[in-house]
């Protein structure tokens, strides 16, 4: 176990699973095909396509088929960070007369980033503020929803804390006003049950590379009656929506994971939440001045974010990776300072606790033997740390 790599940055990314690496290898080397053509070797690729693009329509509850029982709803990207600017930018496209964009405080870079240049060229963006669980302010939405409104983007859950947000009520807040409304759902799909048709939503993103498929795959869910202006012109590619040849095997690759996601969704829920717990149960009773962050009632099976107060998170995690083990920061490292995540910062996590926060993010490949591991090595990294940190000496004063 310990020269093993204990992987448990999972809401980064994920391990291929061997039956979608399996599913998608054939389209390298054998099934290469162009599935634009004409002839029966590409167009047996196209009805692949369609067959994958059924399958995550399945696992988001999209019903809407066209004659052909084609799930019409849904458009192949190339990351989810793709499908969010794609929904951003057409929502804009559709209702020029609307100059406003409602978000939270804590979405991705893949939204706020796309909404910063929105701003600069005239567009109002107002970021809805979430309390100390992470938890979002639903009657300021309420509040800053408005006639002048285009789209209302509000991620489904959480990717540092995995607090989950109400995403029914506040679709239906943006849809009181007559605007659209985004959900970024990468850190969802696959984790806990999603339904496009009961939420409402107009728009909805995945990434393939968040649920055991490859990098370099996405979806955009677009609503059957909603207009959809593309940000990518070219072919005739996705009936119009985003030009290109497609990436077939990687198609073919999101289409297997959603479907084995969508088999195993119950169980593997209930499997998470039992590891996410006894790593949580056994921290918490084995070091002192420990928080949990998040609504830990309402939030992804999978996700763990723990702050160890007055230590840095990168140094903790120079000393987990001394031990095969990935996790991921609550901090980012930028012009040679250390600043919590404005995830963090949002929630309004005090800094001693906010620099020494560890998210640990666990997939099905994960084991208890695993969690013990963890557990085992970070009681002694933290001590150590605390012994040669300044604001542990002085946590008192």
């Amino acid at each position: 176990m310990e020269n093993k790599v204990i992987y448990f940055d999972n809401n980064a990314t994920t391990q291929v699973l061997p039956e979608v690496f399996e599913a998608m290898a054939p389209y390298f080397c054998e099934r290469y095909g162009n599935p634009s053509s004409i002839h029966r070797f590409g167009g047996s690729v196209a009805a692949d396509i369609e067959n994958a693009r059924c399958k995550v329509a399945e696992l988001l509850g999209a019903t809407a088929r066209d004659k052909d029982g084609i799930a019409t709803e849904i458009i192949f990207t190339s990351c989810g960070t793709e499908s969010d600017n794609a929904a951003i930018n057409s929502a804009i496209a559709t209702l020029p007369e609307r100059r406003k964009i409602v978000t939270s405080a804590v979405e991705h870079p893949g939204i706020l980033s796309c909404l910063k240049n929105w701003e600069r060229k005239g567009i109002e963006v107002v970021k809805i503020p979430v309390n100390h669980l992470g938890q979002l302010d639903m009657e300021c939405l309420k509040r800053e929803v408005d006639e002048n409104t285009c789209l209302v983007t509000i991620m489904w859950a959480n990717n540092e804390t995995g607090t989950i947000f109400p995403i029914k009520e506040c679709a239906a807040i943006a849809h009181s006003k007559g605007a659209l409304f985004h959900t970024d759902a990468v850190q969802a799909a696959g984790k806990i049950d999603i339904d496009v048709v009961d939420t409402d939503v107009d728009f909805l993103s995945i990434s393939g590379h968040k649920l055991h498929a490859p990098k370099g795959v996405g979806v955009l869910y677009v609503k059957r009656q909603i207009r959809f202006m593309p940000t990518i012109l070219g072919g005739h590619q996705e009936r119009l929506r985003r030009g290109g040849t497609e990436n077939v095997a990687s198609i073919i690759a999101l289409g297997k994971a959603c479907e084995l996601a969508k088999a195993n969704l119950a169980a593997e829920q209930l499997y998470l939440a039992s590891l996410r717990d006894h790593l949580e149960k056994r921290v918490s009773a084995e070091i002192p001045c420990i928080r949990i962050n998040g609504d830990l009632a309402n939030r992804l099976p999978n996700t763990s974010s723990i702050s160890f107060e007055y230590i840095e998170g990168e140094s903790i995690l120079m000393f987990l990776d001394m031990h095969n083990i990935c996790a991921s920061s609550g901090s980012a490292c930028t012009t040679g300072s250390l600043e919590p995540s404005h995830v963090l910062r949002a929630m309004d996590i005090p800094y001693t606790a906010a620099h020494g926060t560890i998210r640990f993010s666990l997939s099905r490949c994960n084991t208890m033997e695993e969690i013990d591991r963890v557990a085992d090595v970070l009681p002694p990294i933290i001590a150590r740390l605390r012994e040669i940190s300044p604001y542990w000496e002085n946590r008192d004063k």
